[in-house]
């Protein structure tokens, strides 16, 4: 079927999905990282305002948190020059802290050497005074600078300014730099969150794939199985794409097709056998019929002269005759059907054979009515191999055959052997009623009646041409009919002839 050269085995399907599983999200996450970090690097630079920004400059954390915190820097820097009494109001200062506390910031406020005020909940006011730098210290940058605490590094931004009673004062934006920057572990959120997506519709895809490949035909074979448990063989078993279970789809949709034809077959079979015992019965009720009346005249004293006695007997001895034709013919029917018919071949002069024949028939066809006439035109004596009671079987049933039509006062029978090459030809020719055209094509079928009407006149199994046609056919020969309506018909069949091969051949091909 061309649908096994479409498909893939399973172990190439294997190594195929192996290697997607590994490469596809591999890539997939590649592409993903690399515009989904351009896109954010981007936006991000346009939120905080930084030009030409990009990835290791928002990886640099002290940098970008530095920025995080400069607005914050920059309003209180705007409070120590303009409004330092602003830095004294708790209220103000815990507003400003709220908004660094989102950034991993925290704001304190020292008074000469206290904490005015801490907005850290982990770091005590004597960490602070220990580690903070000192009023005015020059190390530092102008931005702010870089210190240890508590082993651990955190950015520092200061500013120096006067308390209202005259105390020194400084403002300090602390900020853990060992944190991510916060829009930078979004981002590495969103990122991890785009993995599993990738990886989820990778395995689902996968999983689809083998699924229809593999799982899907085999649900389908499994309901066709069911099928057939329940005698139901109208269906379809589709293909694969795996080719190993396509094979087996292709395997079983030939194994149902042939249990289909089997059951089908079986089923007209039966309908045959059916019929054929429905033709034997009225064919055998005819004469049984005819033997019990005339045996029952007979009886009651009916046949009172030597003249009906005769009569009577004579037609009780036909109609015996009659009906051991028709079991023979049953008996025969069944043999063909286990293919165990005896055959004993020979080599006969087919020349001499007919002639047996013809005399044989013509007296039961003189007895009939019916004129027979022979005809040998045969150049030589050639000689066939046949089974001389199987061959007279096929030319008694064709002349039964050929009586059981005739329909004209002057009833003729006409046989005659012709060269054909190395074939002998034997047409048997009558002047009956013919056959139509849409019928003559299926006469040889077995129990095909061109009459569907049964009669007395015109009984018979329906198996008589079939069984010339079987012999025939294991005889090395054919059988066909030629025929036209209200005219006659002509049965012809050939034989090979036996031909005798050279010693000096012989020789040659041994």
């Amino acid at each position: 079927m061309n649908r096994r050269n479409r498909s893939m085995k399973l172990k190439t399907k294997v190594i195929i999905s192996f290697f997607i599983t590994i490469f596809v999200p591999i890539i997939l996450c590649g592409i993903t990282f690399y515009l989904f970090s351009e896109y954010k690097v981007k936006a991000i630079g346009e939120q905080y305002g930084i030009e030409n920004p990009t990835y290791e400059m928002l990886s640099n954390n002290a940098l970008m948190l530095d920025i995080l915190t400069s607005r914050e820097y920059t309003e209180l820097s705007g409070k120590v020059e303009n409004h330092p009494r602003e830095l004294e109001n708790t209220s103000y200062l815990e507003k400003i802290n709220a908004k660094l506390l989102k950034d991993s910031s925290f704001l304190a406020v020292r008074k000469d050497d206290e904490i005015f005020f801490n907005g850290s909940d982990r770091v005590e006011d004597h960490e602070l005074l220990e580690t903070l730098p000192a009023y005015g210290n020059t190390g530092i940058e102008e931005n702010g600078g870089i210190y240890l605490h508590s082993d651990q590094k955190e950015l520092v931004k200061q500013l120096d300014f006067t308390f209202e009673d005259g105390s020194d004062g400084s403002v300090f934006i602390v900020t853990k730099v060992d944190q991510i920057f916060p829009q930078m572990r979004k981002m590495w959120e969103e990122m991890f969150f785009a993995t599993v997506l990738i990886l989820v519709f990778t395995s689902f895809a996968l999983s689809f794939w083998i699924y229809r490949g593999v799982i899907s035909p085999l649900e389908q074979l499994k309901k066709a199985t069911q099928n057939i448990k329940e005698g139901n063989l109208d269906f379809t078993v589709e293909g694969s794409s795996v080719k190993e279970i396509n094979d087996l789809c292709d395997d079983f949709e030939e194994m149902r097709i042939r249990l289909k034809e089997n059951a089908e077959e079986k089923v007209e079979f039966d309908k045959e056998n059916k019929e054929l015992i429905s033709n034997i019965s009225h064919d055998l009720k005819t004469p049984i019929t005819a033997v019990k009346g005339y045996v029952e005249g007979i009886m009651d004293g009916v046949a009172n002269t030597p003249e009906k006695m005769d009569k009577y007997i004579r037609t009780i001895y036909n109609k015996a005759n009659e009906m051991d034709r028709l079991i023979n013919e049953l008996t025969f029917y069944s043999k063909i059907d286990t293919n165990r018919i005896p055959y004993t071949f020979a080599k006969i002069p087919i020349a001499d054979y007919f002639e047996d024949c013809v005399e044989e028939l013509s007296l039961d066809l003189e007895a009939q009515g019916v004129d027979l006439t022979y005809f040998n035109y045969l150049h030589d004596e050639p000689v066939v191999i046949a089974d001389a009671e199987q061959l007279k079987r096929v030319i008694n049933n064709i002349v039964s055959n050929s009586i059981k039509y005739m329909d004209k006062p002057h009833k003729v029978i006409n046989i005659r052997l012709r060269d054909v090459g190395d074939f002998v030809q034997v047409e048997i020719e009558d002047n009956g009623k013919g056959i139509a055209n849409k019928d003559l094509v299926k006469i040889f079928d077995r129990f095909y009646r061109t009459d569907a009407s049964r009669n007395s006149t015109r009984g018979g199994s329906g198996i008589g041409l079939s069984i010339v046609k079987k012999i025939l056919e294991d005889h090395g020969g054919k059988v066909w009919a030629t025929s036209k309506e209200g005219v006659g018909t002509t049965m012809y069949f050939v034989l090979r002839k036996y031909q005798e091969v050279p010693i000096n051949e012989q020789d040659t091909d041994r």
